[in-house]
C-alpha cells in the first residue's frame, strides 16, 4: 500500500489518545482509541473495518510481528523474571539492609534512604517496593514523618530508574527514540542517543540535586517542614486523622528464613552489563569494523534480550547452587517477575501500534509541511520548554509517565528534526526535545494524585496518600522551575545542558540554604 499524507487528519489519533487520557484517566482505552481512530480514517471512515484492523493489522501485523518490538517486549518480561529471582534470592533486601545498617541519626537514615533509591536503580516499583518498606520501621525510630519518607523514596525511583541503562524504562526509551528516528530518516545507534539524552533530563537530575541537598543539610520548608516539626514533637509519623497506606509485595521478598546477600544483585547485574557491552560489539561486528561502529551497527533489542536471559539463567544457578531456592521456585520466580511487566507490555505494544498508525498517515511530513520553522526563530527557543510543559501537563492528567512518553514521542521527535535542520543526524535540539519528554512526563508522574508509582511510594511507605502529594508538590515545583528558567530555556538557544546543570545546581543549593528550615530532637525551629 502506497504511503500517503492525511493532512490535519492525521493529528485525530494522537490527539484523542491525549484527550481521552486527560478526560477518563485511562491510559490503555485512550491508546486504543487513537489507533482505532486512525484505522478507521484509513478504512474509508469505516468503524467496523477500523476495529478489525486496528487488532490485526496494527496490534498484530505492526507491532507484535516486527521484529525490534517483540524483541524489545520479551526483553522487558526477561528484565522483569531477572528482578523476580534477584528479589526471591535475598538480593535486593540484602542491599537494602546494608545501607540501612548505616542509619544512626535522622541524616544518616535519610540519607541512607536515598542511597538505597539510587542502588536499586533498576525499576522504579522494585525501587518503592523495597525502600518504603525496608526503612519505615527505622524512619519511625527516627521520628521522620511518613511523608518525608514517602518523599524520598518517590524522588528516587522514576528519576533513577528512567535514567539508567539497565532497567525496565530502558526497552520502552529505546523504542520510542528509535521509531522516531526512523520516521524522520535517521539512522544512528539508539543506546548512544538515550546516553546523549541525559544531561537534557533537567527536572530528574536537579530533583536528585533536591533531594540530596536537603537531606544533607537537614533542612525543609513548606508543608513537608510542618510534617517533620509534628514528627519529631509528637512523634506521630503521620498526621492525626490520616489514612495511610500500606503495601508489602511478597513477590519481591525472598522466603522466610532466606539470608540473601548482596552478591544476589551484584553478579546479575554485572553479567548482564558485561554481556550488553560485549553483545552490542559481536552483533555489529565485520572485519575491519572499528570498536565504535560495530557498537553503532549493533541491534540493541537483540542484544539487551541476550543479556536479559543469560543474567536470568545466571540469577537461577546462584540461588540454587547458594540454596537460597530451589528450580521449581526459581521458575515461579522469573515467572512472577515477568508477570509485573504485563501492564508495561500492554503500553508498549499499543504504543508501537500508535506509532505505526501516526506513520502511515503522515503526520510528520504534514508537521514539516505545515509549520514554519526558521532557524534561530522563536519558536525553536521555546521548543524544548513547551514540549517539558506539555509533558508535564499530560502526564500529571493521565497519572503515567509511560503513557505520556508513547503518546508524545511520536509527534516530538519530527517536530524537532525539523526545526533543528536536521540532516541525517540527532542534533542538540533533537537531544533537548526528547530529554524534555522523558523529564517532563517524570515531574507530572510526581505531582499527580493518580500517577501508580505517587501511590506505590505512599502504600509501601505506609503515608497518607494525598498528604504524600500535597507535601511532595512544592519540592517538585521547586527542581521544575529551576529545570526550565536554567534547563530548558538556555537548551533553546544552543547552551551545553552541563552549563544548565551547574547553574541549576548551585541555584538548587542556595535555594535551600536560604529558605529552608532546620529543626532539633524535639521538633524546634533552629536558628
Amino acid at each position: 500500500m502506497e504511503e500517503l499524507t492525511y493532512g490535519a487528519l492525521s493529528l485525530i489519533p494522537p490527539m484523542a489518545a491525549i484527550i481521552l487520557a486527560i478526560w477518563k484517566r485511562q491510559v490503555l482505552l485512550s491508546l486504543l482509541a487513537g489507533i482505532w481512530a486512525g484505522s478507521t480514517i484509513i478504512n474509508g471512515w469505516n468503524p467496523v473495518a477500523g476495529l478489525l484492523e486496528t487488532f490485526s493489522g496494527y496490534i498484530v501485523d505492526k507491532s507484535l510481528a516486527d521484529s525490534w518490538n517483540i524483541g524489545i517486549i520479551v526483553f522487558l518480561l526477561a528484565v522483569g523474571g531477572m528482578i523476580g529471582m534477584i528479589g526471591k534470592m535475598g538480593g535486593t533486601k540484602a542491599i537494602a539492609e546494608a545501607i540501612a545498617a548505616k542509619a544512626k541519626d535522622v541524616r544518616s537514615t535519610q540519607l541512607a534512604t536515598a542511597l538505597m533509591g539510587i542502588a536499586i536503580f533498576f525499576d522504579d516499583y522494585a525501587n518503592s517496593i523495597i525502600v518504603g518498606n525496608t526503612m519505615r520501621p527505622i524512619t519511625d525510630k527516627q521520628k521522620i514523618s511518613r511523608e518525608k519518607l514517602s518523599y524520598i523514596v518517590d524522588s528516587a525511583a522514576a528519576p533513577v530508574s528512567s535514567m539508567a541503562p539497565i532497567s525496565t524504562w530502558i526497552a520502552m526509551e529505546l523504542s520510542l527514540i528509535a521509531a522516531g528516528m526512523a520516521d524522520v530518516g535517521i539512522a544512528g545507534n539508539t543506546m548512544v542517543v538515550f546516553f546523549q539524552t541525559i544531561p537534557y533530563r533537567f527536572y530528574s537530575l536537579l530533583a536528585l540535586v533536591l533531594l540530596f541537598t536537603l537531606v544533607l543539610r537537614k533542612k525543609d520548608y513548606g508543608p513537608m517542614l510542618k510534617a517533620e516539626i509534628r514528627a519529631r514533637k509528637t512523634g506521630q509519623v503521620n498526621r492525626e486523622g490520616a489514612n495511610p497506606m500500606i503495601t508489602d509485595d511478597a513477590s519481591l521478598l525472598p522466603e522466610e528464613g532466606v539470608k540473601g546477600s548482596i552478591w544476589g544483585v551484584i553478579l546479575p547485574i554485572s553479567i548482564f552489563i558485561i554481556v550488553t557491552f560485549v553483545g552490542l560489539w559481536y552483533n555489529g561486528h565485520e572485519p575491519g569494523k572499528t570498536l565504535r561502529d560495530s557498537i553503532g551497527d549493533s541491534d540493541a533489542s537483540v542484544v539487551l534480550t541476550w543479556a536479559a536471559f543469560i543474567s536470568s539463567i545466571a540469577a537461577a544457578v546462584q540461588g540454587i547452587v547458594g540454596k537460597k531456592f530451589s528450580l521449581a521456585k526459581a521458575i515461579e520466580a522469573w515467572v512472577n517477575g515477568a508477570k509485573s511487566m504485563f501492564m508495561a507490555v500492554i503500553i508498549l505494544t499499543l504504543a508501537f501500534a500508535l506509532k505505526a498508525v501516526i506513520s502511515e498517515m503522515g503526520l510528520a511530513e504534514w508537521l514539516v509541511e505545515i509549520i514554519p520553522f526558521t532557524e534561530g526563530g522563536f519558536f525553536v527557543i521555546i521548543l524544548p520548554s513547551l514540549i517539558f510543559l506539555t509533558a508535564m501537563f499530560v502526564a500529571f492528567s493521565t497519572g503515567t509517565s509511560w503513557g505520556t512518553n508513547s503518546i508524545l514521542m511520536p509527534i516530538v521527535i519530527p517536530v524537532a528534526a525539523n526545526a533543528s535542520m536536521a540532516t541525517g543526524q540527532v542534533t542538540p535540539l533533537m537531544l533537548a526535545c526528547m530529554g524534555s519528554v522523558l523529564t517532563g512526563a517524570v515531574f507530572g508522574d510526581h505531582c499527580s494524585p493518580i500517577s501508580d508509582t505517587t501511590i506505590l511510594s505512599s502504600s509501601a511507605s505506609g503515608a497518607d496518600h494525598l498528604d504524600h502529594v500535597t507535601t511532595q508538590a512544592p519540592y517538585a515545583a521547586t527542581a521544575a522551575v529551576v529545570a526550565l528558567i536554567l534547563g530548558t530555556i538556555p537548551a533553546g538557544f544552543g547552551i551545553s545542558p552541563w552549563i544548565s546543570l551547574a547553574l541549576g545546581a548551585a541555584v538548587i543549593i542556595l535555594f535551600v540554604k536560604f529558605f529552608g528550615k532546620e529543626i532539633d530532637g524535639d521538633g524546634n525551629l533552629i536558628p
